[in-house]
């Protein structure tokens, strides 16, 4: 184990779940399920296969001596072949009937279509576990006055709970892409070598009928509603590009919400969750350093580098196939699957041991809240008998003198005493002060919180199907 490389993503990263979907196991186990999903559906429509050929393949669906397999793999030099034999070893009286009238994509690519699929399922399941932990943030801290950002700039007061639906939202969007993703994906099904389905064409004598009803009959019996309608050898990779899409999606998703955790907590307004025992930096003993939001960020930038090397993949199929996309998609497609996973469960951990510092924001709203009341203060001042246009300039002398202050070291933002002092604008500061209260200027983030959660997030959460084990981080 420690002799020899280890992808981090199996050794650190992801999840037991997701690493035994993309198993030598489970794949090689799904082979074998659609050579007797074919063989039996071949019986059902007249092939000659004896009923216990098919009986002796499903007692050996699950027992695969993969030494067997490797040494027949070094013979041919072929990795299907070397597991049809071996299936073939332990179902031998079913030999003459495995992988009749296929050719290898009817188990390589079906194969990575169901694992595909189960995967996003997998993934919708752990954008739901964020979501909900989310939204109970969301909804905790719905009126807590915080400073908006635009530019990176303060601008607006939003609330902390609002800044969160904002993260929320961006999981629904692709939940909702997953969801349509899962429900649309088709099977290869049973195309034969070219895609156009000679060889079946001849095992039933020219029966087009059969052919056809060969193919809903696997496609049935492999769990999916249609067959992709047409091929070349392979089905089109664009499903590829289309499905890792999505999955990069949620990647970005994770990583805006950590790129702002990482800046909130540099503010010191929000923390990640920092265990008791736990060492941000070994020299610099007191860091608490955001390596949690580091990590989904540095994961998530090796998900999008994927993305586009799925298209690539797509444009260079050419006419019915190549073989450049088989070593390519064998580590980009559960990969991406891994990371993504990984990501998701970090975000989770997060999410759900948020800390805020409810006096940290207090004090940073105080610094910027005087010149958010520029347009309050003037009224103010109007309503005191002056001229608008001559309390706007004294307002913007004062709040430059009193920015610049703030910025060579003044303990507070101070405008509103010099306002009060100057003569020209003659408004008492205990007026002045009655304009600065935060939750004034956060309109109706609130609302907005309760009737988003309300009308989106909950009914959501309300139609979640299947869960997860509850897997803690692994580093």
């Amino acid at each position: 184990m420690h002799d020899t490389y280890s992808s981090p993503l199996s050794a650190r990263y992801a999840s037991r779940a997701m690493l035994e979907l993309w198993s030598p196991r489970e794949r090689h186990r799904l082979w074998r399920q659609l050579w007797i999903a074919l063989a039996e559906s071949e019986m059902e429509l007249g092939i000659d296969i004896p009923p216990a050929a098919i009986a002796e393949m499903r007692d050996a669906a699950d027992t695969i001596d993969f030494v067997a397999a490797a040494t027949y793999e070094e013979r041919f030099r072929h990795d299907v072949m070397a597991h049809v034999h071996t299936f073939a070893d332990a179902a031998p009286s079913a030999r003459r009937f495995i992988h009749l009238g296929a050719t290898s994509a009817f188990v390589t690519d079906n194969a990575d279509l169901i694992l595909m699929r189960r995967a996003l399922v997998m993934l919708r399941t752990r954008a739901l576990d964020v979501v909900r932990a989310l939204a109970l943030f969301a909804d905790a801290w719905k009126d807590e006055p915080t400073l908006g950002y635009t530019h990176l700039q303060p601008a607006q007061l939003t609330t902390v709970g609002k800044r969160a639906t904002l993260w929320i939202q961006d999981l629904v969007l692709d939940i909702q892409d997953l969801d349509y993703r899962i429900d649309s994906m088709p099977l290869r099904g049973v195309k034969g070598t070219t895609g156009t389905q000679a060889s079946f064409l001849r095992l039933f004598n020219g029966d087009h009928a059969k052919v056809r009803e060969l193919d809903r009959l696997v496609t049935a019996k492999m769990g999916f509603t249609s067959s992709i309608p047409v091929s070349g050898q392979t089905y089109t990779r664009k499903i590829d590009a289309s499905v890792l899409g999505a999955v990069a999606g949620v990647a970005a998703s994770a990583a805006k919400f950590a790129s702002d955790m990482r800046m909130l907590q540099a503010f010191g307004e929000i923390e990640e969750p920092f265990e008791k025992e736990q060492i941000g930096s070994s020299a610099m003993a007191y860091k608490r350093n955001p390596m949690r939001s580091e990590r989904i960020n540095s994961l998530a930038r090796f998900v999008l580098s994927l993305e586009s090397n799925a298209n690539e993949t797509h444009s260079v199929q050419y006419f019915e196939r190549t073989l450049d996309d088989s070593a390519n998609r064998r580590l980009v497609i559960p990969e991406m699957f891994l990371a993504t996973d990984a990501i998701m469960l970090i975000m989770r951990n997060i999410a759900s041991g948020l800390e805020v510092h409810p006096a940290r924001i207090a004090r940073r709203v105080a610094d910027e809240l005087p010149f958010m009341a520029t347009e309050e203060l003037i009224v103010r001042a109007v309503e005191a008998g002056g001229d608008r246009q001559a309390a706007h300039e004294v307002i913007r002398r004062h709040s430059v003198a009193a920015a610049t202050a703030v910025k060579d070291g003044a303990p507070r933002n101070d405008m509103l005493d010099r306002l009060a002092a100057d003569p020209a604008f003659a408004v008492p500061l205990d007026d002045l002060l009655t304009a600065l209260d935060a939750h004034r200027f956060i309109g109706r983030a609130s609302e907005q919180v309760t009737e988003f959660l309300g009308e989106v997030v909950t009914p959501m959460l309300d139609q979640e199907g299947g869960t997860l084990s509850d897997e803690a981080l692994r580093v």
